[in-house]
């Protein structure tokens, strides 16, 4: 019996694709078509069984029609606003959509590392640990008796009110917006290489802006951008110098899109308010970076991770148990089970 085949677009690196393909069923060939020509998605299709989409453009009804045997279109991902749902619902193909665990992490840590550097986090611990009594005696606490802010701290903020940017947004710029609405910001901007549709805007309560109105206007910056020979070094000196004074960077985006000292020139110099970042243009951590000396000092309110963002559950590698998921819904229509995620 000739095994089901599976048609897996993606734009991911081929690190991440590899992955992918060792998490697949056994009982399942998988084709994997990264930043794939259309005409070549069309032609693949008729023979697929499953489709699955990670962070890859329309699935339109052209597509759709064409895979005469699809079972099942899994988005990975938690919009579908680019899928035409209706035309999968006549060709009775259902639609499922899964947002990315790694995302959902990734967008957790941002919002921590967000609110690490407003409540200068790194500062604060160390005066807390230090256990100095800065000047006065210290004594026992009650309802009337109680020493706040003993050590007369001061730019201890929050991110209500603040204009935060979203510079690449994917997956995890999808959920972290979702996560930044409860903490009722001024104002979210965002900016990818494609404007989302505006119902999607409001949906996530965001607002497009180009590059250079989110360096001007971010009381954050959040970096999410992938690697590419155009991404280099992008947030360089010369972006710095136009952010806004007292403004933070966050990043879980690739290291090498940051050029580190013009970071660490921008933070010491007092123009930034502070860093976060999860990645580095060298991994692991080299002991000459030049942003280590400032985590090193809690008064620069700069805090480095490494590199674990997307958390480790189950694995500490990008490996196989960590795109199982990918997968839930296609098991379960070989095994005849429910679907989950359903959204056609």
């Amino acid at each position: 019996m000739a095994r089901a085949k599976i048609l897996f677009l993606t734009e991911q690196s081929v690190r991440h694709q590899e992955a992918a393909v060792a998490a697949a069923p056994p009982e399942c060939s998988i084709v994997v078509l990264p930043h794939t020509p259309r005409d070549v998605v069309l032609a693949d299709l008729p023979a697929a069984d499953f489709l699955i989409s990670e962070r890859r453009g329309a699935l339109d009804e052209q597509l759709i029609t064409a895979g005469t045997r699809l079972r099942l279109i899994q988005r990975l991902g938690s919009l579908t606003y680019d899928i035409d749902l209706a035309a999968a619902r006549r060709a009775q193909i259902p639609v499922c959509a899964m947002p990315v665990p790694g995302c959902l992490l990734a967008a957790e840590h941002m919002v921590m590392q967000m609110l690490a550097l407003v409540k200068r986090l790194n500062e604060v611990t160390a005066i807390a640990n230090a256990a100095g009594s800065w000047g006065r005696p210290a004594r026992r606490t009650d309802e009337n008796t109680f020493a706040y802010n003993w050590s007369r701290r001061t730019n201890i903020g929050a991110l209500s009110g603040c204009t935060i940017a979203i510079l690449g947004f994917g997956e995890i710029g999808v959920e972290l917006a979702r996560r930044l609405a409860a903490f009722r910001p001024a104002q979210i901007l965002y900016y990818k290489r494609q404007r989302l549709p505006v119902a999607v805007e409001v949906e996530l309560a965001i607002t497009y802006a180009e590059p250079e109105t989110l360096y001007a206007r971010a009381d954050i910056l959040c970096n999410l951008l992938p690697y590419t020979p155009a991404t280099d070094r992008l947030l360089n000196a010369t972006v710095f110098a136009r952010m806004k004074a007292g403004a933070f960077l966050v990043s879980c985006g690739s290291g090498s899109v940051i050029d580190e000292r013009a970071l660490a020139d921008a933070v010491r110099g007092g123009h930034l308010a502070g860093a976060a970042l999860d990645t580095f243009e060298w991994e692991p951590l080299r002991p000459d970076n030049p942003l280590l000396p400032l985590a090193r000092d809690p008064a620069q309110n700069v805090l480095l991770t490494a590199h674990v963002a997307a958390g480790a559950p189950r694995s500490h590698e990008i490996s196989t148990p960590r795109r199982a998921a990918d997968f839930e819904n296609v098991r379960r229509v070989l095994a005849g089970q429910p679907l989950v995620g359903q959204v056609a």
